[in-house]
């Protein structure tokens, strides 16, 4: 990983960019989508905690279909192309033993957006009774998982 550059994403929040760095973020419940075009080497990574939004007058990317769309929005902007992109989907977890959690929610709709949208999904690493650190390397595409059996304050970076 590259750690020239590190940006530490926060619930509903996007990131996209075609430089070399990281991007992290720490999830319970919550669901990040890293998305990698291997032709043009531009990586997008979301967080988001609620599964989806019915009112669009109230759209923000901390709903995951929300957050989906904008985010594959920006890497078309920034010249991305499907055929070329590629998912990992991330936590939806329930690391506090609430199993009523938005978590498995979260990760459905991850599902279906990308399916809608022709984005393969190239690996998953989701529910479970455990919390995750996760950094997306922007320069290789490649996404490193960490799992805590609590999510700490100290597992959230300044």
């Amino acid at each position: 990983m590259n750690a020239d550059y590190q940006h530490y994403l926060e619930r509903g929040c996007i990131y996209v960019s075609s430089g070399a760095g990281a991007v992290q973020t720490v999830l319970g419940s919550c669901v990040s989508v890293c998305i990698w075009d291997a032709d043009l080497r531009c990586g997008g990574m979301n967080h988001f905690v609620y599964p989806q939004i019915t009112q669009k007058d109230k759209a923000t990317p901390v709903y995951g279909n929300v957050a989906l769309i904008a985010m594959i929005k920006l890497m078309l902007e920034e010249g991305c192309s499907v055929e070329s992109m590629s998912a990992h989907i991330i936590g939806g977890g329930h690391p506090d033993g609430a199993l009523d959690s938005n978590g498995g929610r979260n990760v459905e709709i991850a599902r279906k957006v990308l399916g809608e949208r022709g984005i393969r999904i190239l690996s998953e690493d989701v529910g479970g009774s455990v919390g995750r650190k996760v950094v997306f390397d922007l320069a290789t595409g490649h996404v490193a998982v960490l799992k805590v059996h609590k999510v700490r304050d100290e597992d959230w970076i300044d």
